[in-house]
């Protein structure tokens, strides 16, 4: 089911730019809709929502039929009750999502939480005989290979790590362009806008931060069960994208992740953070459409 509305939001990119929502699971899915052509879906990263590929929709748009998610939980989607936050039923809502819209030939944009999503799905299609992915983007992906977030994670995701940390984030709120400035290489870089971009659905809708918190949850267990995952996405054309100064997923763990593709190409953005995309969207947009041959 699918149905669709002229954009209210005024943080939505540019007015060519639909605002719709699908049902996946019973829930109003949102995302934002674009351009023509191959379907090319992106998925955004844990607190992120369709918001953060402001600088990059209008441009894929020229070259593809764009679905930018906020996955159930985030952004302006819904956020039903007792949402199974783990990977791999989040993999699966991003297929059902596609088979609600009617794809089932597309190219994926995963980045970070987002990044080891697409991987659980990608894993997912090479078992759908319905569904073909064509190439896979990912972006600073979370992978078993980066030590960043493994200890800190599972603590958020704990009672006690949940209970400090949930009352604190949502009273302190000058605590959030701090979080904002550590995923930027170059802070100068931030654009006007994109701190009350981020906070928007936050305030607007409750539990927000409570879906990263059950994120958190589940994180070791994840971790291993996408070591197994990423066995069987060898035949998938792939691109990594990371910015060197990632402080989020480590940049090294780019070449042991390449190791598990037959096809996997791997561009390293000097200077830059968690977020390339925005932070230097220029040639961040210019390598995705190289690699998809735009």
């Amino acid at each position: 089911m699918d149905s669709n509305s002229p954009v209210t939001n005024s943080l939505s990119p540019t007015p060519a730019t639909e605002e719709r929502f699908a049902i996946v699971d019973g829930a109003r899915m949102r995302y934002l809709h674009a351009g023509s052509g191959r379907p090319l879906i992106l998925l955004h990263g844990l607190m992120g929502y369709s918001f953060s590929w402001r600088f990059n929709i209008p441009v894929f748009a020229e070259h593809a039929t764009v679905y930018a998610i906020d996955q159930l939980g985030t952004g302006f989607s819904e956020r039903p009750p007792q949402l199974d936050c783990r990977w791999r039923s989040a993999a699966e809502r991003l297929l059902k999502f596609a088979r609600a819209v009617g794809i089932s030939d597309f190219d994926l944009v995963g980045t970070s939480h987002g990044g080891a999503v697409s991987m659980m799905a990608a894993a997912m299609c090479a078992e759908a005989p319905s569904l073909n992915l064509g190439k896979l983007i990912l972006v600073a992906p979370v992978n078993p290979w980066s030590s960043h977030g493994n200890w800190l994670a599972p603590f958020l995701g704990s009672s006690i790590g949940s209970a400090l940390f949930l009352p604190t984030i949502k009273r302190l709120r000058w605590i959030h362009p701090r979080l904002l400035t550590r995923l930027y290489g170059d802070p100068a870089r931030i654009s006007p806008g994109t701190l009350e971009g981020y906070e928007a659905p936050v305030l607007a809708m409750p539990g927000g931060w409570e879906y990263g918190v059950s994120v958190a949850r589940h994180w070791t267990a994840d971790q291993k069960e996408l070591e197994h995952a990423i066995q069987r996405l060898r035949h998938v054309p792939t691109l990594l994208l990371w910015g060197s100064d990632d402080v989020a997923v480590n940049a090294h763990s780019a070449e042991e992740l390449r190791k598990h593709f037959d096809h996997c190409e791997v561009e390293i953005f000097p200077g830059v953070g968690h977020l390339p995309y925005e932070e230097t969207p220029e040639q961040f947009n210019a390598a995705v459409l190289n690699f998809l041959g735009k």
